[in-house]
């Protein structure tokens, strides 16, 4: 933990109880919480960020690709209000850039935003064709009670060793791990262990209810960029690696076993590139970014290649997972 962040400590106690008397509101009663009769799957996280949200929300839309399904998003960073609803002609500062990204690869999918989570539901049942709703980034948002609830933690730093803001990256108190009905562990080592696993699967200590999950990142072999997709171990290096996200430490390591050699600028979590930025950038040979950030820079970096990325599980964890998703939307909730 920096040094700045540790004189924070006294605060995050504070932070801690807040947190934790706001839950327990809703779990009394004094705050509403609304259930549906409809399949919703709810998608989030504890932390502030880094455990791979939207490649998540992707890997369930793929799941669900024979349903016909939404998806609702908040639209961080986006420069409108309401209830919007993407179109073709929607741009990234309508709904914000990972909605707009959802939008961009699966055009087949409905996908909305709105800061009012019940009113963006109730919109998007008028479609009295649709039969699924994903949501994403909705741990926090008790107002809403999803019948399919994800939790994400990262590996390395699971939420039970991390701290409460502000000198940790915690938002949510560990005791709100019980509502998931499934936790997965993110960003694993691809080969990672059993004793290892069991290891993790202990420290969560969680509920006989709930199900434990491993998925490990996936990045594809070809790279999107002026000229279509080409193969990434084509590109000349160096080049100019920009991440404008969370977490790009797997993608550092990945690009580094890889043998690529680059320039690494970093920028903060749903960073706005600013002209003076972008020109630099045009200055350089090649830029390589990850999808979050293209769907930012497309159109203003000439020079510009994108790579994407997945979850990916194990045989059997991939089995269930899948086969609890459809089953959920098939028994609609």
């Amino acid at each position: 933990m920096p040094w700045y962040r540790r004189i924070l400590f006294p605060f995050s106690w504070v932070y801690a109880m807040i947190v934790y008397m706001r839950n327990r509101f809703y779990d009394w009663g004094w705050f509403s919480s609304q259930t549906y009769d409809f399949p919703l799957i709810g998608i989030g996280n504890l932390s502030v960020g880094g455990t791979g949200k939207t490649p998540m929300v992707e890997y369930v839309l793929r799941e669900l690709a024979q349903f016909r399904v939404a998806m609702l998003s908040r639209g961080y960073g986006r420069n409108t209000k309401g209830f919007v609803r993407a179109h073709e002609g929607t741009s990234i500062l309508d709904i914000g850039d990972e909605p707009f990204q959802i939008h961009q690869k699966f055009p087949e999918v409905t996908v909305a935003v709105d800061g009012d989570r019940r009113h963006g539901i109730a919109t998007l049942r008028n479609d009295s064709e649709l039969e699924a709703l994903v949501l994403d980034d909705v741990y926090q948002h008790r107002k809403v009670k999803p019948g399919l609830l994800i939790l994400l933690t990262m590996y390395g730093d699971l939420y039970v060793d991390d701290g409460y803001l502000p000198s940790g990256n915690l938002r949510d108190h560990k005791k709100e791990a019980g509502r998931a009905h499934v936790v997965i562990v993110t960003k694993c080592p691809e080969d990672l262990e059993a004793q290892e696993k069991e290891l993790i699967r202990q420290k969560l200590a969680l509920q006989q209810n709930q199900r434990l999950l491993f998925s490990h990142l996936q990045y594809d072999d070809r790279v999107v960029g002026p000229n279509g997709k080409v193969p990434l171990d084509t590109l000349k290096t160096p080049f100019c690696l920009v991440t404008g996200i969370a977490n790009p430490e797997p993608l550092v390591r990945y690009l580094k076993e890889k043998g690529h050699e680059f320039e690494h600028l970093v920028y903060a979590d749903h960073h706005y590139f600013s002209d003076a930025e972008v020109e630099q950038f045009n200055a350089k040979e090649l830029v390589l970014t990850t999808e979050k950030d293209y769907v930012r820079l497309k159109g203003r970096v000439k020079n510009l290649y994108a790579l994407g990325i997945r979850h990916a599980f194990s045989t059997d964890d991939a089995r269930w997972f899948s086969n609890t998703l459809q089953s959920y939307v098939k028994d609609g909730a």
